[in-house]
C-alpha cells in the first residue's frame, strides 16, 4: 500500500521545474554578485559620495517595485517566453554596459533598466513555477524553488567581491553577463504547455499596492519594512565599511549570514507554527539588534563574523515568521496579493534604508551609520510590543464585558 501511494505521488522534479529553479538561481546570482560589489566600484571609478552610491542600490529596488505593480497583468496577457526573453535582455544589456559607462547618471539609468528586468523575471518565474508544481506538493515545490535564492545569497557576495578584487571590473561584469547568457538556452528548453500558456487568475490582476490598505497585514508588512531597512545598509555599504576598518574580503560576512539564515529558517518556521509569532519575533529582533551593534564596533574579521552570526540568526528567524504571519492574516483568496505586498515592503525597505543610511554615512562614518541602523530594530521591537499590549488590553476588555 505504501509503495502504491508513493507511486501515485505526482512528480515534482520534472525537467521544467529544474530549468526554472536553476534559471532563478542564475538570475539571483547575477543580482547578488553585482549589488554587493557595485558600491566599491562606483566609489572608485567616479569618486561618488555615499549618497550617490545609495541611489545605485535604491533606484534598482524602486524600478523592480514599480515593475511588479504592473507585471502581473502582463503575465496574464503576454506570451510567457517573450516576457522572459524581454526581462533577460534588459538584464543582459545593463550588466554588460556597467563596465563601459562613463558617468554616474548613465550608471543609474542602466541600474533602472536592470531593475525592470529583474522585476519581470522574478515575478514570471514565481508565477510559472506555481503552475507546474503539483497542487499536492505545492509547499515542498515552492520551498525547493526558494532555496535557489538562498543559495545564491550564500555564494554570490563572496564570488563577486573576489572577482572584483582579483580580476577587476571586467572579470566581475564578464562573469555576471555570462550568467544571464547561460539562462537564455535554459528558457528555450522549457517545454511544458502549462508554463507557456497565459494565466487566467483574477488574483494575478490584483496590484500588491492595494494590499497596503488592508489593515490585517499592515503590522507584519511594516515590521518587515523596518527589518529590510537594516538589510539595505548591509548590501549597500558593507564593502566600503570593510575598507574603513581594514578588512579586505567582507564577502565572508555575507556567506556566514546566508548560511545562518538557511540553518535557522526551518526551525523558526516550525516554532512559529507551534507557538505563534510571540515566541519568535522578540528573540529574532533582539538578535538582529545585537548583530548591528556588534557590526558598528567591528575592527577585525572575528568581530565581523560574530556580528554576521547574530544578524543571520535574527534575520532567518524574523523573515519567514513575518511572511507566514502576513499570509495567515490575509483572506485565502488574497494570499497571493498579500505575498506581493510582503515582498514589496522588503524592496521598499532596502531602497529606503540604502538612501537614508547613505546620508548618515556621508555626514559621519559607516560605523555610526550601522549604530543608526540599529534604531530601526528598536522601533521594530517597540511597535511589536505596543501591538501585544493592545491585543492584551482588548482581550481584557472582552472578558470584562462577558
Amino acid at each position: 500500500m505504501r509503495i502504491r501511494q508513493e507511486q501515485q505521488k505526482p512528480k515534482l522534479w520534472t525537467q521544467d521545474f529544474i530549468l526554472f529553479t536553476f534559471s532563478n538561481f542564475l538570475v539571483y546570482l547575477n543580482l547578488q554578485m553585482t549589488t554587493v560589489s557595485l558600491p566599491a566600484y562606483v566609489s572608485h571609478k567616479f569618486g561618488s559620495s555615499s549618497v550617490a552610491i545609495s541611489f545605485v542600490i535604491s533606484i534598482f529596488a524602486l524600478s523592480a517595485i514599480l515593475t511588479r505593480f504592473y507585471v502581473g497583468k502582463t503575465v496574464v496577457t503576454m506570451n510567457r517566453k517573450k516576457l522572459l526573453y524581454t526581462a533577460l535582455f534588459c538584464l543582459l544589456v545593463a550588466t554588460a554596459a556597467f563596465y563601459w559607462l562613463p558617468s554616474v547618471l548613465l550608471f543609474l539609468l542602466f541600474r533602472f533598466i536592470s531593475g525592470i528586468g529583474f522585476g519581470i523575471a522574478t515575478t514570471a518565474f514565481g508565477t510559472m513555477v506555481s503552475e507546474i508544481v503539483p497542487a499536492q506538493r505545492m509547499g515542498e515545490g515552492m520551498g525547493y524553488f526558494g532555496l535557489s535564492t538562498g543559495l545564491s545569497m550564500a555564494l554570490a557576495p563572496v564570488v563577486g567581491i573576489w572577482l572584483l578584487t582579483q580580476y577587476g571590473p571586467s572579470g566581475l561584469f564578464g562573469v555576471a553577463t555570462s550568467l544571464v547568457l547561460f539562462t537564455l538556452p535554459l528558457i528555450y528548453c522549457i517545454q511544458t504547455s502549462s508554463a507557456l500558456r497565459r494565466a487566467d487568475s483574477a488574483e494575478l490582476r490584483t496590484s500588491g499596492m492595494l494590499e497596503w490598505i488592508d489593515k490585517s497585514i499592515a503590522l507584519p508588512c511594516t515590521l518587515n519594512l523596518l527589518l529590510s531597512f537594516t538589510y539595505g545598509g548591509l548590501i549597500s555599504y558593507m564593502t566600503l565599511f570593510g575598507n574603513e576598518i581594514g578588512v579586505s574580503n567582507v564577502g565572508w560576512f555575507f556567506l556566514c549570514n546566508a548560511l545562518m539564515v538557511m540553518l535557522v529558517r526551518p526551525f523558526a518556521g516550525q516554532l512559529f507554527d507551534r507557538k505563534g509569532h510571540r515566541t519568535v519575533l522578540i528573540p529574532g529582533g533582539l538578535m538582529v539588534l545585537i548583530g548591528l551593534l556588534l557590526l558598528s564596533a567591528a575592527d577585525s574579521m572575528t568581530v565581523l563574523l560574530l556580528s554576521s552570526v547574530c544578524y543571520g540568526a535574527g534575520f532567518g528567524t524574523l523573515q519567514p515568521s513575518l511572511q507566514a504571519w502576513t499570509i495567515n492574516r490575509s483572506h485565502p483568496q488574497k494570499r497571493g496579493a498579500a505575498s506581493g505586498a510582503f515582498f514589496n515592503s522588503m524592496d521598499v525597505g532596502i531602497a529606503g534604508g540604502s538612501l537614508s543610511l547613505g546620508i548618515i554615512a556621508s555626514q559621519a562614518s559607516y560605523a555610526v551609520m550601522y549604530r543608526a541602523s540599529a534604531l530601526f530594530m528598536v522601533l521594530f521591537l517597540t511597535l511589536y510590543g505596543l501591538s501585544l499590549v493592545r491585543v492584551k488590553s482588548r482581550q481584557a476588555s472582552s472578558s470584562l464585558k462577558e
